[in-house]
């Protein structure tokens, strides 16, 4: 990480009058509130069996609890999108908190859930309230950052999706025992309703400014016209369909291969995609900012889309190299993905997984300032939300019942192995995102 100093002068410094003005500050709230995001997404995959019994339902049902959260989460994250890039300083932040008090409580109101359908409905509300914080926290990053460490920022950021997703299942392992599935979500939901009001005290950091809000019809319109945009998120959705799968089924799949308790299934799941997830997503930040920070002869030796009229075309040439970052990371992860699957062994199930989430999440701050960087910075919200809103209908909207319904008919690791597969899509497509030819001829925001 930068010092101080350095990040306080980053682009965009804070200019309305929160208390939280620093942007190591920022970075700090915001990660510890995206590590209790994930936490939140997650213990549900930790005590799914448990769940299972108790309202009995099968594994397709069991499934589609992320489907239903999902459908929440991306269905509203292209309304917050442009809402927040329509919304002035202060509005925004409102809009952050309001989102984690939502998400926060549904959570709770999980584990007083006593039918099949008042769970449905309390994990489609926390999608609901995690769609406003993830479209807009990464902004805030981004804008706050100096642009030699941007990646790195959001690293420590992404950080918190493997972390928080590891705590998730150790948290439900560990509480699971001691006081039941219930009791998980209890413990899981009450932080975020603290923390909601620390965001109303962040200083937001400035935009540029624009002649006049877009409207999200003329938003979409820009975004389409931008093909490098549109192959990142492309890649971005098979990744996420794989990851999706493998994150919801790991703990049972464990458990039925190789006849391990279900609680130590989650919590060595989780030890495993916590220290492989906090080294990919390091490596990777290092990785990007040294790719920021390479001479212009080389950024401009790749022919790419760039964005406009808003961004540069250092902008396009760093949206393309990170995607590059993303196509390699992903093409190394696959290959051993498949082996942790085919594993005799539990032992050797994990070594492989340790390798494989080691090279996937390296993409984690990559991927989202290829995202945020091949867009007008007066685009970057909603390019933000429309990428989640495609990434979950066309990624895990359906992996984890698909995988569940393929399990009900055939062996697990039949299923499982749908994983590496669209490891390897995700690469390729990723791959031709630095491949385009020509750029853009300036986009009209209407």
């Amino acid at each position: 990480m930068r010092p101080r100093r350095e990040i306080e002068s980053g682009e965009g410094a804070g200019t309305d009058r929160g208390i939280i003005r620093s942007a190591p500050a920022i970075l700090a709230l915001l990660t510890g509130l995206n590590l209790l995001n994930y936490i939140d997404r997650t213990v549900m995959a930790a005590v799914v069996s448990r769940v299972q019994s108790d309202l009995s339902i099968s594994s397709f049902a069991s499934g589609s609890l992320a489907t239903v959260f999902l459908t929440g989460f991306f269905i509203t994250s292209p309304v917050f999108g442009a809402l927040a890039d329509r919304s002035g300083r202060g509005r925004r932040k409102r809009l952050l908190a309001a989102g984690i008090a939502i998400w926060s409580g549904a959570t709770i109101a999980s584990g007083l859930a006593h039918t099949v359908v008042s769970l449905f409905v309390a994990r489609a509300m926390v999608g609901v309230g995690e769609a406003s914080y993830v479209v807009i926290a990464p902004t805030f990053i981004d804008a706050s950052s100096s642009s030699g460490y941007r990646t790195r920022a959001m690293s420590v950021f992404s950080a918190a999706i493997p972390v928080g997703s590891a705590l998730g299942y150790v948290l439900g392992g560990a509480v699971l025992h001691s006081h039941g599935w219930r009791a998980v979500f209890f413990v899981a939901g009450a932080p975020g309703l603290l923390l909601a009001l620390l965001c109303l005290m962040i200083a937001e950091p400035s935009l540029p400014p624009v002649e006049r809000s877009p409207n999200l019809r003329g938003s979409l319109d820009a975004l389409r016209s931008l093909v490098i945009y549109r192959r990142i998120v492309a890649g971005y959705c098979a990744y996420t369909f794989a990851l999706g799968g493998f994150a919801f089924w790991a703990p049972k799949y464990l458990h039925t291969t190789y006849r391990l308790d279900e609680g130590y299934a989650g919590i060595s799941f989780g030890a495993v995609t916590v220290a492989a997830g906090f080294a990919g997503t390091m490596i990777g930040g290092w990785l990007g900012d040294w790719l920021a920070r390479a001479s212009k002869k080389r950024l401009h030796s790749i022919p790419v889309y760039a964005p406009a009229p808003s961004g540069t075309e250092d902008d396009g040439a760093v949206a393309a190299r990170n995607a590059l970052l993303c196509a390699c990371a992903a093409g190394c992860g696959a290959p051993l993905a498949a082996l942790a699957i085919l594993s005799a062994t539990p032992r050797s199930f994990y070594l492989w997984s340790f390798l494989s989430e080691t090279c996937l999440f390296l993409l984690s701050g990559p991927v989202n300032i290829a995202i945020l960087r091949s867009v007008p910075a007066e685009l970057r919200a909603t390019a933000m939300s429309t990428c989640i809103f495609f990434i979950h209908l066309f990624g895990d909207l359906w992996s984890p019942p698909f995988l569940g319904l393929v399990a009900d008919h055939a062996r697990m690791n039949v299923a499982m192995l749908l994983v590496p597969l669209m490891f390897f899509v995700a690469a390729t497509i990723w791959r031709t995102a630095r491949t385009s030819n020509g750029l853009t001829q300036g986009v009209a925001v209407r």
